[in-house]
């Protein structure tokens, strides 16, 4: 069992209650616009977890040299896809669809639009996850993130967080 922490679209703010939210967390994912490394740094360093994570339209040199556009891994036994401009079903982004399928992905994650959502697409078998946005910039109202567990091939007990 991996317990997760989901976050994106920080923009170079991280609330203090992301440690606090994260603190019982294995790993914690970053979907994209981390706004620093300075930042990508500190989830680390603060957290004391493993941070896996893709680069973001915002994100600079510094974040990209650390970090890819796309991520490829499996976690337990679920195959992870995270990219930070990626859609969601019915609405991926060119070329997502195609490599969630070539990849047999189960879990797709994505960042960018600010919106939170989970949905499971039936034409790839594949479970997408946006975490909405952690920071500050941005239209959105509430700042969420998410917490969730894999457990073998299964992924459960997901949490919204609201900051």
């Amino acid at each position: 069992m991996t317990r997760i922490g989901l976050i994106s679209d920080t923009h170079n703010y991280l609330d203090e209650t992301v440690f606090v939210h994260f603190k019982d967390c294995d790993e914690i994912w970053h979907a994209g616009d981390f706004g620093t490394i300075e930042l990508a740094n500190q989830l680390k360093e603060k957290s004391k977890r493993p941070v896996r994570g893709v680069y973001g339209n915002i994100d600079g040199k510094d974040i990209r040299d650390v970090y890819p556009e796309k991520l490829h891994f499996t976690c337990e036994k679920v195959k992870v896809f995270m990219q930070h401009i990626g859609g969601y079903p019915g609405r991926y982004a060119p070329g997502i669809k195609n490599e969630i399928l070539l990849n047999q992905s189960t879990l797709f994650i994505s960042g960018h639009s600010h919106i939170l959502k989970i949905m499971y697409d039936d034409k790839t078998g594949c479970l997408h996850m946006n975490p909405g946005a952690a920071g500050k910039q941005g239209w959105h109202k509430i700042r969420t993130l998410l917490r969730f567990v894999v457990d073998g091939s299964n992924m459960r007990d997901c949490e919204v967080i609201e900051l």
